[in-house]
């Protein structure tokens, strides 16, 4: 997910960790993670981290991090130090980066440049994109299924998001008859817009919520644990913040998706431009489901689940 640009101090630190097994031959000499804000914000930038320490103790690679690399001129100069401690790919985990990478693929044509979103351009530039749509319906059809007033809230990020589009397709197919409120933040990080947001769903009798937007989404599941209402989890599983509140969760595997384009950078077969990434490649999911859903339902979910890694078509089109 693209995350917005902020003021902060940049941080350097390089983690030299332990691991077991020999270095293995290939491409991969060290690698760099570029985080707009934290890695400490327990969904995105934690992911993002994790995935640093998979391909470290994968490829026993030094790999090293900047927090608050929020501007061309903090992402310059990190990509400068990163060249000179010898980095050969360089993760900037957001759609920020993508401009700032194109630019820079030509400055450093020995450095692979990885971005979220955003178009690549260059021999040594790729996008990696989740494919959202579907993570997004199989969390709506949950939240259809389990919402006792037929109303459902849908609190997002940007109006665009694929995840938001499929919720809503997604509680359609499991319930027709039900009504679902969306409210849109226009930001990955106001939580204050994002709780009036929910203050007014919960008021208006909405009793499943999903929180789309990384930024916020913690803040308002504890709202709704507060007063007993459902919400499903958005990129991490969320389901350690309430099992009796969070339903299951739309999770993006971050780790696992740097361990993937680590894999196949160091192999050489990394591909440039825009890559795409989805249920079939494990680097999406719906996360632990509470045990208020039926475990008959969870089986069904799972089947559709299945279907669509197969066919790449969703329930709704299944059935036609």
């Amino acid at each position: 997910m693209k995350r917005p640009l902020s003021i902060g101090c940049i941080i350097v630190l390089v983690l030299f960790l332990a691991s077991c097994g020999q270095p293995k031959d290939g491409q991969l000499k060290s690698v760099g993670l570029l985080v707009p804000e934290t890695i400490n914000d327990q969904v995105w930038g934690t992911n993002g981290y994790k995935g640093m320490l998979k391909i470290q103790s994968t490829y026993n690679r030094d790999v090293f991090y900047k927090e608050h690399t929020d501007s061309e001129r903090a992402v310059k100069q990190a990509v400068k130090e990163f060249s000179k401690q010898g980095v050969n790919l360089i993760f900037g985990h957001g759609e920020e980066y993508a401009s700032y990478f194109n630019k820079l693929g030509k400055q450093y044509p020995d450095i692979h440049f990885v971005s979220f979103n955003g178009k690549a351009k260059g021999d040594n530039v790729t996008t990696v994109n989740f494919k959202g749509k579907a993570m997004g319906f199989f969390g709506g059809m949950v939240a259809g299924k389990m919402t006792k007033s037929k109303k459902v809230g849908v609190i997002a990020a940007y109006d665009w998001q694929p995840e938001v589009k499929g919720f809503l397709d997604g509680v359609k197919f499991q319930q027709p008859n039900a009504k679902v409120e969306m409210k849109v933040v226009k930001s990955w990080d106001d939580k204050k817009t994002a709780r009036q947001y929910a203050d007014e769903m919960i008021k208006s009798g909405v009793d499943v919520v999903y929180p789309a937007g990384d930024g916020f989404n913690v803040s308002i599941i504890e709202k709704l644990r507060e007063k007993g209402i459902y919400a499903i989890g958005y990129v991490a599983d969320q389901s350690d913040l309430g099992q009796n509140t969070v339903l299951t969760s739309t999770v993006q595997h971050v780790d696992t998706l740097y361990e993937l384009v680590a894999k196949d950078y160091d192999k050489g077969t990394l591909k440039t431009g825009n890559l795409m990434y989805d249920f079939d490649n494990k680097v999406i999911s719906l996360g632990k489901f509470s045990p208020l859903v039926d475990k008959a339902y969870q089986e069904e979910i799972r089947h559709y689940i299945n279907e669509y890694k197969k066919t790449g078509k969703l329930p709704d089109q299944q059935q036609k």
